[in-house]
């Protein structure tokens, strides 16, 4: 029978996981980093928002079966462990860990590009430490406070989604507004055509697309806190290629409708700038807040994954014993404050390069967000083996195409991460990644030996 046992508090409703699930799929690699992909690939960048929701789905039907199989807090590093060996489930942990720390980092970032949208003589340090000071503080109450509000900031996302694709859809079929003489369907393609800079354009793109998908594995962490993991995560995880569809298909598609792709800034969230646009009043400043909120539920959510990522290590003795303890409220409250006291980097980066941070920390954090991605298909493939030699039992969710569709997959994460390579401002994710997973490598050996001695000894 599959393990279900966690002593965190599954006090995690419904509700609060569908939100999770949606929210994590909807971040500032969408309000934000979409902007600089537009001016790069123009309407192409639908081409690779689509191929890439493909490879989500179907890395997150893999996710869902083994979900099913073993609901657990640990999730994907559990399964490393169980079904590829302890050094990659190990080297998942803590990558996993790491990519969250790093993309934190850059969700506080664009928080401070948002606020100087207002305040432009603010130093852009500040918003970020004053967010992720605030975000820790709730991060430390009862998980169902973290539920509660994910599921409000995931909700404001939506609707202003939701609200966008609508009023943008009116403004084209029926030429309402300031937008209305010029909003076409066919400035996708009236402009250079439909991709003005080429194919490799759309391929150099997949760095921040896979980027903007970050999160969306969120529903594996979630699990060992869950009310009905069995009813539940499967629900959440089928739709996925709705809310691909819808959020980020949908609302580009629109935003590139309205306003040519030629006329956007890349410094600025298309989000706010075609809201703007509109000639709604404070429109401009109302989604600029809501992309603040976008940014807000992303850190929440790494501050949550990465203690309860630390909490899980710690039980399998690869991280230090103090993150096994829980405090009052159920909560790995000292994998929280390590955790953020990593992310006060992303501050003093904010300070030292306020220019380029967004753009590094979000190479280097898909890094291990590939190889998370990477290693779920891993897993899963190897426990489709372990079902049908019947060493585990099969899970009532299943995920399609199996085994063939888990290595094209693969080989697609493979191509994104060679493409950080091909421009300056992505290689150094590539720098970074033998230097962290020899780190890695390097910290299991010590464990091995360190706890091989006291093995023989009892």
């Amino acid at each position: 029978m599959p393990h279900t046992e966690s002593p965190l508090a599954r006090n995690l409703r419904n509700r609060h996981i569908q939100l999770i699930a949606i929210g994590g799929t909807i971040g500032v690699g969408l309000f934000l980093g979409s902007a600089k992909a537009i001016h790069e690939a123009g309407p192409g960048l639908l081409l690779a928002y689509a191929v890439g929701g493909v490879a989500i789905f179907f890395i997150m039907r893999a996710l869902g079966e083994l979900l099913t199989y073993r609901p657990v807090a640990g999730s994907f590093a559990t399964y490393a462990e169980e079904f590829c060996g302890p050094l990659p489930g190990f080297i998942t942990g803590w990558s996993y860990w790491f990519a969250w720390v790093v993309t934190v980092m850059a969700e506080i970032t664009a928080i401070g590009i948002y606020v100087n949208f207002w305040l432009p003589q603010l130093p852009q340090w500040i918003p970020p430490l004053v967010a992720l000071v605030v975000l820790y503080g709730v991060n430390l109450l009862a998980v169902r406070v973290f539920g509660e509000l994910e599921f409000w900031f995931a909700l404001i996302k939506v609707v202003t989604i939701v609200a966008l694709i609508l009023a943008g859809l009116s403004v084209i079929l029926f030429h309402t507004g300031a937008l209305g003489p010029t909003a076409r369907f066919s400035n996708l393609w009236s402009y250079g055509g439909f991709l003005p800079a080429g194919v490799i354009a759309v391929l150099l793109s997949l760095q921040i697309v896979m980027f903007a998908y970050e999160g969306v594995e969120l529903i594996g962490v979630t699990a060992g806190e869950a009310e009905d993991p069995a009813v539940v995560l499967p629900r959440a995880t089928n739709g996925i290629i709705a809310r691909i569809l819808i959020f980020y298909l949908g609302a580009l598609l629109i935003i590139m409708s309205l306003v040519p792709w030629t006329q956007l800034d890349p410094k600025m969230s298309p989000f706010v700038a075609v809201f703007g646009k509109l000639g709604l009043p404070a429109a401009a400043s109302i989604i600029n807040l809501v992309v603040i909120t976008a940014a807000a539920s992303s850190c929440n959510s790494g501050l949550f994954s990465t203690g309860r990522m630390l909490w899980t290590l710690a039980q399998r003795g690869q991280a230090p014993r103090v993150f096994r303890s829980l405090n009052r409220q159920q909560v790995p409250a000292a994998g929280i404050h390590a955790s953020a006291a990593m992310m006060l980097i992303g501050v003093v980066l904010n300070y030292l390069v306020p220019e380029r941070v967004f753009t590094i920390v979000t190479s280097v954090a898909l890094v291990g967000t590939l190889w998370t991605w990477g290693i779920i298909l891993v897993s899963h493939a190897n426990y489709r083996r372990a079902v049908a030699a019947g060493r585990v039992p099969a899970a009532p969710f299943r995920m399609p195409g199996a085994p063939v569709v888990n290595w094209l997959v693969l080989a697609f994460l493979v191509l994104v991460a060679l493409l950080l390579a091909k421009r300056p401002d992505t290689r150094v994710a590539l720098y970074v990644a033998p230097l962290w997973f020899g780190l890695l490598v390097a910290g299991y050996s010590l464990l091995r030996v360190r706890t091989q001695p006291s093995a023989a000894a009892s």
